[in-house]
Order: C-alpha cells, then sequence, then structure tokens
C-alpha cells in the first residue's frame, strides 16, 4: 500500500494487451511492493493448480498504473485493498467500515471492473505506540492517547497532516490533538525508519501499517481504532469482468477464505524480514500448506 518499491521488470506491460474471450487465459499483476508481489503470487499459483494458463506482469506501479491496464486487458487480475480502491474509483466515498466499503465498491468498481469476495486480512493505516507507552498511560484504543495529546511526538508521511483520515480525522472523531510541532514527517510509509523512532523513543506514536512484521518484532500496540477513523483495507481480488468466470471466482473466494491478517503479517515476515524469502517462493510455500495447490470444489 505504501511500501518501497522492490525489483523487477523496467516497463512490466510492454506489450499491452487485449481483451481475450479466452477466460482459461489469466495475467496477473501487483503493484509496487512486496506484499501485492506476494498475494499476486498466490493468485497465480491457485490458479495454475485449476487449470487456468498463467501469466505474472509484476511490480507495475501505483493504483494510477495498474487500473487502466487492468481496463485495458494489459493485465487480468491484481491484488488491490477495498477502502484505497474505493477511494480511487469513488472521490466522494464516505464509507470506512468493512461492510459498508464492501457494499459501496461493488458499486464503485462498474460493469468493466469485477471482485471476489474480499478476504478477512487487511493491511490498514494504525496507530501504534510501543508497549511500555500503552501500559504507562493505559492505552487500548486511539481514544485513550487524546488526555496525552500535548505529550505526543506523532510520526507518519508528512501528506497524514492534511489527509482526512489523517491528523484531522484523529482529531474529529477521537480528540487527539498533534501540534504541528509534535508532528515528525518521515518518509518510509511506516517503514524502519519509523519504526526506529518508535522503538528509540523519538517520537511517541506512529503511523504504520497493520501487517508489518515489525509490530510483532518489536512488542509494539495497534490502538484499537472503534470510530472507524481508517477505512477497512481488506485484501480483494480486482478482475476485468472479460476474464469472468465461475470457476475464476470460486478459486479467487477460496483463497480470500484463507487470507487472514495473520497469514498476511506471515508471509510479510518470510519476504521482508531476516530470511528473505522472494515472494514467488513464499507463495508457493502458503498455497501448499493452505491446501490450495489442488483443484478446488
Amino acid at each position: 500500500m505504501a511500501s518501497s518499491a522492490c525489483g523487477g521488470d523496467s516497463d512490466p506491460l510492454s506489450g499491452g494487451g487485449s481483451c481475450s474471450t479466452d477466460a482459461n487465459q489469466i495475467t496477473v499483476g501487483s503493484a509496487n511492493f512486496p506484499e501485492s508481489e506476494t498475494v499476486a503470487n498466490i493468485y497465480a499459483e491457485a490458479l495454475r493448480a485449476n487449470g487456468f494458463q498463467v501469466d505474472t506482469k509484476l511490480n507495475i506501479g501505483s493504483r494510477e498504473a495498474y487500473v487502466p491496464a487492468l481496463r485495458e486487458c494489459a493485465i487480468s487480475l491484481i491484488p488491490d485493498y477495498t477502502g484505497n480502491l474505493l477511494q480511487y474509483l469513488d472521490k466522494n466515498a464516505t464509507a470506512t467500515s468493512a461492510a459498508d466499503v464492501d457494499k459501496a465498491l461493488a458499486t464503485a468498481v462498474g460493469e468493466q471492473l469485477g471482485i471476489g469476495t474480499p478476504a478477512p486480512g487487511e493491511d490498514s493505516d494504525a496507530v501504534v505506540v510501543t508497549r511500555a507507552t500503552a501500559d504507562r498511560w493505559n492505552l487500548k484504543t486511539i481514544g485513550d492517547l487524546a488526555a496525552h495529546s500535548a505529550e505526543v511526538k506523532f510520526a507518519a508521511p508528512a501528506e497524514f497532516q492534511e489527509r482526512p483520515v489523517g491528523l484531522p480525522g484523529l482529531k474529529k472523531n477521537y480528540n487527539l490533538d498533534i501540534s504541528a510541532s509534535n508532528f515528525v514527517p518521515i518518509a518510509d510509509g511506516g517503514g524502519p525508519a519509523t519504526v526506529r523512532a518508535l522503538v528509540d523513543g523519538q517520537v511517541t506514536a506512529a503511523n504504520i501499517f497493520t501487517t508489518s512484521q515489525a509490530i510483532a518484532e518489536n512488542n509494539l500496540v495497534v490502538l484499537e481504532d472503534p470510530k472507524n477513523n481508517f477505512p477497512a483495507q481488506n485484501v480483494v481480488p480486482l478482475f476485468n469482468t472479460a476474464k469472468k468466470s465461475d470457476k475464476l471466482v470460486a478459486v479467487l473466494n477460496a483463497v480470500s477464505a484463507k487470507l487472514s491478517t495473520a497469514e498476511l503479517i506471515s508471509l510479510n515476515t518470510a519476504v521482508s524480514g531476516s530470511a528473505k524469502t522472494e515472494p514467488a517462493a513464499a507463495a508457493k510455500t502458503w498455497v501448499a500448506a493452505q491446501g490450495l495447490d489442488k483443484p478446488v470444489g
């Protein structure tokens, strides 16, 4: 969602595509960060096990690049995230809860694009603190942090200051009021520099994504968001409806059913942690472990 790019073809969409009516030929794409590439490889492995002819075009870039590629059939399928996809397709969308986002997204995709059932696993923004801070102030929810607003140094990407779900949303929904002088911009999308600032005590709280392996590795605490300030971000397969078939949807839904947040964290730890497992290898191992290397149904 907001991770650094990893290697890949300089132009993964070279050669274009055509909306072939052969529903058995699928090209799976990914965005340019490890979690997306890993889930894309999971889709590819599971589809191959069900008789699909599958190619991959990975590390395409942002939603601004891969959604047009999907519409043009340069790719057939890509993993996405419900809340951010909804915001991309409908700039006026206000849904934040998982149920509301899913309902709105089903309409926003239109006729050319389609989605499978969203996975229970999500990779969403979160307000994260150290275990010591959570214990000292008895923190469970973001709202619990509000009483300490004046003391909180907050780390996040610079745009978090202005985004509705950033500091404005935290103030509106939880009365957590972070002054400009206490905001520390770090441009790594909740990555290592942000984590280090939090663990070393340079900041009190930080915006880190929920599937970051650093949360468990550093015994960090994700504060609950009962008012859904951050929109639900469940992993969802997004495809061009020219490729839709009952079998395709059945395979994608079988993958989604197994893809919990805990499984995403485990996959991210394998790929981005000390093991540095290649996304394709991590995906193959996971598909076999989940029994998805055999035909569905």
